[in-house]
């Protein structure tokens, strides 16, 4: 067998065991273990990982761990560009987009009134997502550890965060969303582009109220629905304010 030094860094702690968190420790390693191996036997995916360093120096995921090894794992920082030592956790060029497990239905819909494309589906299957992420340069979310371990995952995000506005802000700050944000673009319903639309064409489909105190419309030529700026759009508008000032 063989024995190497693991210390992992920031918020990848979370996925340790507590006796683990915050200080170097040894751990015993298989004949010819990776580097992945290893970093996800102790319970961290692969796609939270931005760097490596065996010995001080960079590594990549398919690095043999050798006897005596010094392991140190950082994952994204977002004050800190580490591309010219690993390209690990680059993400796609551009706007992000994604594909949010069964869990996170809530997320999903708060990121498409943000205006990122979000594929999100209660029945998809693992391998489903997996290939729509890999096929669209999509970022995987989800808070299945195990399915984030996978090889065939690209890109993809552990979401820590519990409740949707919380999830949000926490990647709004790992994945600086807020330099691509297009507020009310799509669709929060089923994911299409929004449009301006009169309102005399849809006022057969308003209420009452909203006939008398609104103008403004957009409406989804997919699903059929129609938004308008009420107290629920005030709220929204509100909520992702508060995204632009997280520290």
């Amino acid at each position: 067998m063989t024995t190497a030094t693991f210390r992992f860094y920031a918020r990848l702690n979370s996925f340790l065991s507590a006796e683990r968190r915050g200080q170097s420790f040894d751990c015993l390693c298989a004949r010819a273990a990776t580097t992945k191996h290893m970093i996800e036997a102790l319970g961290v995916p692969h796609t939270e990982v931005a760097l490596v360093l065996v010995n001080g120096e960079p590594a990549d995921l398919e690095r043999a761990i050798a006897d005596g090894d010094r392991v140190a794992v950082y994952p994204r920082f977002e004050q800190l560009d580490v591309s010219s030592l690993s390209d690990l956790q680059s993400l796609p060029s551009g706007p992000p987009r994604f594909v949010a497990d069964a869990h996170l239905g809530g997320l999903a819909r708060l990121l498409r009134m943000a205006g990122f494309d979000t594929l999100y589906d209660n029945g998809y299957e693992d391998a489903a997502m997996v290939e729509l992420a890999n096929r669209d340069a999509r970022v995987l979310l989800t808070r299945d550890r195990p399915l984030l371990m996978h090889r065939a995952v690209r890109h993809g995000c552990y979401v820590h965060a519990i409740k949707p506005q919380a999830q949000l802000r926490e990647l709004y700050q790992r994945l600086d969303l807020a330099a691509h944000a297009r507020p009310f673009s799509l669709c929060m319903n089923c994911n299409a582009p929004l449009h301006p639309v009169d309102k005399a064409s849809v006022l057969d489909r308003l209420p009452s109220r909203v006939q008398a105190r609104h103008q403004r419309f957009l409406g989804c030529d997919r699903c059929g629905r129609i938004f308008w700026e009420g107290s629920h759009w005030q709220d929204m508008r509100a909520l992702l304010e508060s995204m632009t000032f997280v520290d």
